[in-house]
């Protein structure tokens, strides 16, 4: 299968250092709870490191991180990059292998056009100048996973060139700023798949599953640090990490241990590092003092990759025999940056709720299908969709795909809440119901709990009228313009309708009931300012 390796440079962050006993220091700015790890109550290797950072102190200096990273990213297809062999997740070991694949003399690879198209569709997403004429190398390595004994990568002209990658992160003490940055994208190029390693330390030995490689995503971090202004510091390669919340502490803790090595007077090597996710630190695989040879040489089985755009494409092409760039540049889909502009000005969301939609994976879908069957309005569909069912997904660890409760259901509740059927703290029991019991409607709960609003509005009054009475003193801090007196009256009328009555009608019930006391005069008979004789 083909795995397209997006390369990208990121300027990184500044880190200004805090001064900390016996010369431990660090970056005040980096993400909370980043560096800490291990079982409660147990100090972990990055907690012995990081400890905690006083202020900034006159005089001391910053540093600045730059990140690159190396993306494998594979491509989705039915068959491998250069054989027909399919490709299917968890199949058992070396049953998706062809002749090519296990490297057999006189093979010769075939190129998948499907990869190609994707490789070009993900350059054009990036911004990426595409290269209407590309080459294929040799990268020579000597591994079990590799049988041929190289690899056929991009290395002098790759596919894609030159690109750029504007995301949105929510910044500020209630994460409602949302920041703009850049990223860099030196090139985009494809390349064959290595075999999968299987280390069996039980019996010790080293298995080889030339199905294909690892999952669907795999990133190595090239990590430096230097001061502004002066020439960069030597980089680590911390390697195959699988995750992009792996991938941001491994790259927050390599920053703080270079830190942390420069300011006690040592040294960072040039080497490569694996991140051991257990203890949430960075550990020493190998050094890179003795560059690797790749030996790169053309491939010479693969001619050069030629594509076309409109312009150029010639005038008897055959259309499954050439690729255009234009017409696929028409098949891109809505990228992120344009729905979350569409969300922001169609329902009048916040820039950083359309953020939250898009960066869980099936939650836009979810809250379109509720807007679809719901005449609540988006501002309330909103709220719940990323308050309460976000929150209870979050909470369960749980996919959008694996939520017991329906956009179907949501939208039934929201609409019983719109037409004021119910109350919202009842809507909410609602909820919990239907995330406990599925299948019920929500009509169906709100039927068993009996939790309908009180419509009797003379019955309502005559309680709030009660309520007033038992409770004179709270009538008389009312008046006194106590904003807590009302609220704790609002209490106990729907305390007394078990919370069938709408706390707003409650409210204007209790107003309107004070300002008739408060011109009546009070309940004594007696008229203010009069005597007797």
């Amino acid at each position: 299968m083909a795995a397209p390796i997006l390369r990208w440079c990121c300027p990184g962050r500044r880190w200004a250092l805090a001064s900390i006993d016996r010369g431990s220091r660090h970056g005040r700015g980096a993400p909370p709870g980043s560096w800490f790890c291990g079982k409660r109550g147990q100090r972990s290797v990055v907690q012995k490191l990081l400890s905690a950072a006083q202020k900034l102190r006159k005089g001391e200096r910053e540093w600045t991180a730059v990140v690159g990273l190396e993306i494998h990213a594979q491509i989705s297809s039915n068959s491998k990059l250069f054989s027909a062999s399919k490709v299917h997740f968890a199949a058992p070991p070396n049953s998706l292998v062809s002749f090519f694949d296990a490297s057999l003399p006189g093979t010769l690879p075939v190129l998948n056009r499907r990869c190609v198209e994707a490789a070009v569709m993900t350059g054009l997403a990036l911004n990426c100048h595409i290269n209407k004429k590309s080459l294929f190398d040799r990268k020579h390595y000597f591994y079990a996973d590799l049988p041929a004994g190289y690899q056929i990568t991009q290395q002098r002209l790759p596919i894609a060139v030159n690109g750029s990658l504007v995301y949105s992160v929510c910044a500020g003490k209630k994460q409602n700023q949302v920041i703009s940055k850049t990223v860099r994208i030196k090139q985009i190029q494809l390349e064959q798949d290595s075999g999968k390693t299987l280390h069996d330390d039980l019996r010790s030995q080293t298995l080889i599953d030339l199905n294909r490689a690892e999952g669907q995503l795999r990133v190595d971090a090239n990590i430096s640090v230097h001061h502004p202004g002066e020439p960069l510091g030597v980089r680590t390669e911390v390697k195959n990490l699988n995750s992009a919340r792996f991938l941001a502490k491994a790259i927050d803790y390599e920053i703080q241990r270079q830190i942390n090595e420069l300011e006690n007077g040592g040294e960072i090597l040039n080497e490569t590092r694996s991140f051991d996710y257990k203890l949430g630190c960075t550990v020493p695989m190998r050094d890179k003092e003795g560059k690797q040879d790749y030996r790169f040489i053309p491939e010479p089985n693969l001619p050069p990759l030629v594509l076309y755009d409109s312009a150029s494409l010639p005038a008897n092409a055959d259309p499954q025999q050439v690729i255009n760039i234009d017409q696929i540049r028409e098949q891109l889909p809505e990228l992120p940056s344009v729905t979350r502009e569409k969300l922001v000005q169609q329902y009048g969301m916040l820039p950083e709720h359309s953020l939250t939609l898009l960066n869980e994976v099936g939650l836009l879908e979810f809250f379109q299908n509720v807007i679809k069957e719901t005449r609540a309005e988006p501002k309330k569909v909103t709220s719940w969709v990323l308050n309460t069912f976000l929150g209870f997904l979050k909470q369960q660890n749980l996919a959008v795909s694996e939520s017991p409760v329906t956009p179907s259901a949501l939208a039934e509740l929201l609409n019983l809440l719109d037409r004021k059927a119910i109350s919202s703290a009842a809507a909410k029991q609602v909820f919990e119901e239907l995330w406990r019991n599925e299948g019920k409607t929500p009509a169906q709960i709100v039927s068993e709990k009996q939790l309908e609003l009180m419509q009797d509005q003379e019955a309502l009054e005559q309680l709030c009228h009660a309520m007033m009475e038992e409770h004179p003193q709270v009538v008389m801090d009312m008046k006194k313009g106590n904003p807590r007196a009302i609220n704790k009256l609002i209490g106990l009328v729907r305390k007394a309708t078990v919370n069938r009555a709408d706390p707003t009608v409650i409210k204007e019930i209790l107003e309107k009931q004070l300002s008739s006391r408060s011109v009546s005069g009070p309940s004594d008979g007696h008229r203010s300012g009069a005597c007797e004789t």
